[in-house]
């Protein structure tokens, strides 16, 4: 591949950590930014909840509704979705003083393509075998990912509309990174945030609920953008005292409070586009944050607990095939509690052993052989030793001068796994 047409010099001046648009200053540990598998396992929950309430055997479908927990916990998939690939980006320009757009589709590509293809395939073999029911244009605008445009979605690929608000966000975000700078990028991501209540109470009063509202994507990327809007400016967040003490203080339990308490606004349309969106993305956004920061607290200890850990590494699978089994309408045995449950389960881990694993070990080994190591850019940083993507410094050396890990000779080092 071209290295140098699919990449972007820095155009900034050199940075300092604690200033807005520096690469926020998280932790790795063995390879995983702390607590995003965690929080990824609690989110997946609360889809698979919402999604078990009303099957037969399980609880009543109004349990699941009452704070819509299923949403809840996709607008926490795209908060994290924001913060973690802005977090990868700014590591990158802030490393080798250029986003490398190749390597950074080489990533996305394999790491989400071949699970959804392989499920959409399997979805089109049961549609033709008559198993499953699809509506026109279900599986033509979820093999584009444009669902959230398509507004007749059947069950089962009704959830594709936030695989395509995924996609969308990687096509554009990279290259607004790449056109803009990241402060400009960062304005823009935080504009949008702002933007988003008036174009969405804007939309509601011209077109009404069925126009899709909460599902396309300039009504909803707002909770992607202010992930972004943190990977930016966590540096200097954390540098603020006021901020720095409310993430210490007691009153910090107010955030996830105000997130439930604007989920509870879901059955007030106008009020909900206005506030609840935006009160529900900034408090998961803090809470991310806080999560980060605390991770080897009691309940970091609990999110990086290896169960909650390896239900998030599972939490895409998981997502992808849960739809089939978790539906409501059906009355086949497959449908019920808890063979649904358990048919989830078994799909899940056999489309991450089978196709994801697979493919994302090709990934790394394509990763290694394609792309070249990270160079710093001499006029930024004055010398030519860079910091990795992913915030740490591979080999086993200490960093005598700054307290962080030296890098090998290789000068390569893959991004955090739970990317």
């Amino acid at each position: 591949m071209d290295h140098v047409s699919e990449s972007v010099r820095a155009t900034e001046g050199p940075m300092m950590r604690a200033e807005i648009g520096a690469p926020p200053p998280v932790p790795v540990d063995g390879g995983r930014i702390p607590s995003l598998d965690g929080l990824r396992a609690i989110s997946i929950g609360l889809v698979v909840f919402r999604h078990l309430c009303g099957t037969g055997n399980f609880l009543p479908d109004r349990v699941g509704g009452f704070f819509e927990v299923g949403d809840l916990g996709v607008r926490v998939f795209f908060v994290i979705s924001g913060f973690l690939i802005t977090t990868l980006l700014l590591n990158e320009l802030d490393a080798s003083g250029r986003v490398h757009l190749g390597k950074f589709y080489l990533r996305r590509t394999f790491r989400i393509f071949p699970p959804y293809y392989a499920f959409l395939l399997a979805v089109l073999a049961a549609s033709a075998a008559g198993w499953l029911a699809l509506h026109p244009g279900d599986l033509a605008h979820a093999f584009t990912y444009t669902s959230n445009y398509h507004a007749d979605r059947s069950w089962p690929v009704g959830h594709t509309w936030s695989l395509s608000v995924e996609e969308q966000f990687y096509l554009l975000w990279p290259a607004v990174l790449l056109v803009a700078g990241r402060r400009r990028a960062l304005v823009a991501a935080a504009a949008f945030f702002l933007a988003s209540p008036v174009i969405r109470l804007g939309l509601w009063w011209w077109g009404g609920p069925e126009i899709g509202i909460g599902h396309r994507f300039e009504t909803v990327a707002d909770a992607i953008a202010i992930g972004c809007v943190l990977a930016g400016s966590a540096a200097w967040l954390q540098g603020q005292p006021l901020y720095s003490r409310l993430l210490d203080s007691r009153l910090f339990v107010l955030a996830p409070v105000a997130v439930l308490a604007a989920s509870l606004l879901h059955d007030r349309p106008r009020l909900s586009c206005l506030f609840g969106f935006s009160v529900m993305n900034l408090g998961i956004a803090a809470c991310l944050h806080w999560c980060v920061i605390h991770h080897e607290g009691r309940i970091g200890r609990v999110l990086n607990s290896a169960p909650l850990v390896y239900v998030g590494v599972l939490s895409y699978s998981i997502y992808l095939w849960q739809q089939v089994f978790l539906d409501r309408e059906s009355a086949a045995a497959l449908n019920q509690f808890p063979a649904n449950l358990l048919g989830v389960i078994a799909a899940s881990v056999v489309s991450f052993y089978a196709v994801e694993r697979p493919w994302l070990a090709l990934r790394r080994r394509l990763e290694r052989r394609w792309f070249p190591p990270i160079v710093a850019s001499a006029g930024r940083t004055g010398h030519a030793r860079p910091r990795p993507a992913s915030g740490r410094l591979a080999g086993g050396h200490r960093d005598r001068g700054n307290g962080r890990r030296a890098e090998d000779r290789t000068g390569w080092s893959p991004p955090p796994e739970n990317a």
